[in-house]
């Protein structure tokens, strides 16, 4: 950092370069911060498009090469929001050079990639070099009511949680084979893309880490037309098809820490389902309930009061005291998707300027990843119950 500026650099534009470089505009003008981000390269290996995404996303300058970004002294922090596949080799690096780092979830396409990348963290975390996953729904104002909610212990002893994640673009076998849809770019489906941010959200309002699984995956649509544009191909070629070597659905049974059980779903295939992440905690006082389509509200029971007057109440999360809320509009004027973006730069600005670690760290990145991988063994094995790996090494 240089003075009361740090300068940003982000690897990727597409859907979540614009996500947060929108984050990056705007948080500084939202929120009152010591430190001022200073938006100064983007990196794509398409020059011409990567500088008309400059232009429109507001970076000062370009880069084809990421390496060449992390060696530029402009730049105090990278953002990663590239296909998982880079996400180790580039925060390695940038971690390795003194840079922050802000990768996108999920941490890695591996646990040991996600093992390397959380030892580089821990170890350059002595150095006063910090990181930080971007599970950006923690950042929505009713999640994090949700999570005091429950610390405070209003629910009591949690119990049973109930978490989906439910989408419906790629219903039509004619989508196309997208990167998401690729193995060794993606890691994996559903389970990867949207499973990962259940299985977040689930430990963060709970505050208790899975444990063990049984898991099952299946893929609906097994190949897909092949991508003309991003692969150059000719329009003969493009009406190839080609497989798809991830899960289009992940569902499983979970064990917490603290000994409440829970089930995941996570679907790419559910027909008018947009963006429903979904999470139900079930505790010996109370529940609490959360849609992310109805991002603006959370469901309460408290269980302890008079039955005859008891049920869900609707909490509409848009008065000042409510988490990140007082930044932006009066009560019952709605945020929405970017702002938990903008939220999640805050914290890591926030952090950043008070030497702290943020959060949610490499370290918790990868326990979402050995839930992942735990969920992929047990439903390669007939969904045995498969207990999550745990330790520096994931050696239990």
């Amino acid at each position: 950092m240089s003075g009361a500026t740090i300068g940003v650099g982000m690897v990727g534009y597409a859907f979540m370069g614009a996500a947060h470089s929108q984050a990056w505009r705007t948080v500084h003008r939202a929120f009152d911060l010591p430190v001022t981000p200073r938006m100064a390269v983007l990196c794509g290996r398409d020059r011409a498009a990567a500088e008309a995404a400059a232009a429109k996303l507001g970076w000062a300058s370009v880069e084809t090469e990421w390496k060449r970004l992390i060696e530029n002294g402009d730049v105090d922090l990278v953002d990663i929001c590239t296909p998982g596949d880079t996400h180790a080799e580039i925060a390695l690096a940038a971690l390795a050079a003194g840079k922050h780092v802000l990768c996108e979830k999920p941490l890695a396409n591996t646990v040991a990639e996600a093992e390397a990348m959380a030892a580089a963290a821990a170890e350059a975390a002595t150095r006063g070099v910090r990181s930080m996953v971007g599970f950006n729904y923690r950042r929505v104002p009713a999640v994090a009511l949700a999570r005091r909610l429950v610390a405070e212990g209003r629910l009591g002893d949690v119990r049973h949680v109930r978490a989906q994640y439910l989408q419906d673009w790629i219903v039509d076998p004619e989508f196309p084979l997208v990167w998401r849809m690729q193995k060794d770019k993606a890691g994996s489906g559903a389970l990867g893309d949207i499973g990962a941010h259940a299985v977040d959200l689930a430990q963060f309002v709970t505050g208790s880490p899975i444990t063990g699984v049984s898991g099952l995956t299946e893929t609906f649509v097994t190949e897909r037309p092949l991508v003309a544009s991003s692969a150059g191909l000719s329009a003969e070629k493009a009406a190839e098809r080609g497989p798809v070597t991830v899960d289009d659905t992940a569902l499983f049974l979970a064990r917490f820490a603290d000994g409440a059980v829970g089930n995941f779903e996570a679907t790419r295939f559910a027909s008018g389902r947009k963006n429903a992440l979904r999470l139900e905690v079930n505790g010996s006082a109370g529940s609490l309930a959360f849609d992310f389509e109805a991002m603006n509200e959370l469901a309460f029971h408290d269980h302890t009061e008079d039955p005859e007057l008891g049920g869900f109440r609707r909490i509409q999360v848009t008065e000042p005291g409510h988490p990140y809320v007082a930044a932006w509009w009066p009560p019952g004027h709605g945020l929405g998707y970017e702002h938990t973006f903008t939220h999640e730069v805050r914290d890591l600005l926030a952090a950043l300027a008070a030497g702290e670690d943020p959060e949610p760290s490499f370290a918790d990145g990868l326990q979402v990843q050995r839930v992942l991988a735990a969920v992929e063994e047990s439903a390669a094995a007939s969904s045995v119950w498969t207990r999550v790996a745990s330790g520096a090494t994931g050696a239990g």
